[in-house]
């Protein structure tokens, strides 16, 4: 940048909006960057719950799961869907 050159409010918001989509790009969840499905372990961690809050989301519905070989499994979009729609889980 030359002593000459202004900043100007437009480029300032251009700025900003690029910078904030980057950021976006860096922090976005998981599962949009291919991890599809989550481990038990995993979603409490994400939705910091115990064990016990976990079953019973599984138990009245909440959440959904498939068990493969005792191991439970549960869709990532599933888990940020319960985060963006603001339901309790605690």
């Amino acid at each position: 940048m030359t002593a000459n050159e202004l900043i100007t409010k437009e480029v300032l918001r251009d700025f900003k909006s690029e910078l904030i989509n980057e950021i976006k790009s860096i922090i976005q969840p998981e599962h949009r960057q291919g991890k599809q499905w989550l481990k038990s372990s995993e979603v409490r961690k994400l939705l910091t719950i115990s064990p016990g809050t976990l079953q019973n989301l599984r138990i009245n519905g909440t959440l959904k799961y498939t068990k493969i070989g005792g191991i439970m499994y549960y869709k990532s979009e599933e888990i940020y869907k319960l985060l963006n729609d603001g339901k309790d889980v605690k």
